[in-house]
């Protein structure tokens, strides 16, 4: 939590008007009930801007309530609808992503957009995975670093709010041992990332392009987001992105990463 240089824990809690054993027990997680107050004092003492200091509420909202209920683990399942959906935004790439960036479901522009990851099998595709270990995602992204950093912000402000979940802890363990740079960004404890609306892909089958991205949490699917790119008509983009969707390998069901929604489930919509 302390990340203003040279804060020790007795003058945080100075200046955020709370005992230091009141203050060691909130480091700790041994006191899972903060007061507004509290939050607000510390979110001051820290300097944290506004959305980090949202954060900081949203945390303390999720510790008192799984304090008295553990977290269930999100669910894999992706809906046939959100499947047709993604067929029918084509030649739009598009996909959905869980909370860790594991990729759950695409079509076909959508996981040939991050070129090289249908040479990995379907459950080590994750675009945290793909951007710091994947040999084509520093040619791809010429805004590397600044994808990255995004990233890692997400990363670290989902697992602030659920830490010991099977499956943060094995994306971020994983990158933590095979990416000095993931290690690196990791150890800044950033919770905000400058995500930008245009991003520039060099793709090696279809040459450079520019696209909008939008995304967007899926009602009833905790967890998921939709990802969709788009480009404006009668552009060298948007006839750059009609190429990539002409050429990209049709996805078959056998190589779909997450199951579909069960009939029983549906039957009871």
């Amino acid at each position: 939590m302390r990340r203003t240089p040279g804060l020790r824990r007795e003058e945080l809690a100075t200046l955020a008007g709370v005992s230091i054993d009141y203050y060691a027990r909130l480091e700790r997680g041994k006191e899972t009930r903060p007061s507004p107050a509290v939050i607000d004092a510390l979110a001051r003492a820290l300097k944290l801007d506004e959305e980090e200091h949202e954060h900081l509420r949203e945390l303390a909202v999720r510790a008192a309530r799984y304090a008295s209920e553990p977290p269930q683990a999100p669910s894999r399942t992706v809906r046939p609808h959100i499947r047709i959906l993604l067929d029918t935004l084509r030649p739009s790439p598009a996909y959905v992503v869980s909370r860790n960036f594991d990729m759950l479901a695409w079509n076909p522009g959508g996981l040939a957009l991050y070129a090289g990851l249908d040479d990995w099998p379907v459950k080590q595709r994750n675009l945290a995975r793909y951007l710091f270990l994947h040999p084509a995602a520093r040619e791809l992204f010429p805004d590397w670093e600044n994808l990255v950093r995004t990233c890692v912000a997400r990363l670290r402000a989902v697992a602030g709010a659920d830490p010991d979940a099977p499956d943060l802890v094995a994306i971020v363990g994983e990158l933590l041992l095979k990416s000095p740079d993931f290690a690196r960004l990791w150890e800044r404890y950033e919770v905000t990332g400058r995500k930008k609306t245009l991003k520039t892909f060099r793709h090696p089958t279809v040459g450079t392009l520019a696209l909008m991205g939008q995304s967007m949490p899926l009602e009833g699917s905790p967890g998921h987001r939709l990802s969709v790119y788009v480009a404006e008509p009668a552009t060298p983009d948007h006839d750059a992105m009609l190429l990539l969707d002409m050429t990209a390998p049709a996805p078959s069901a056998s190589k779909t990463a997450a199951p579909a929604e069960p009939a029983e489930s549906r039957r009871e919509e």
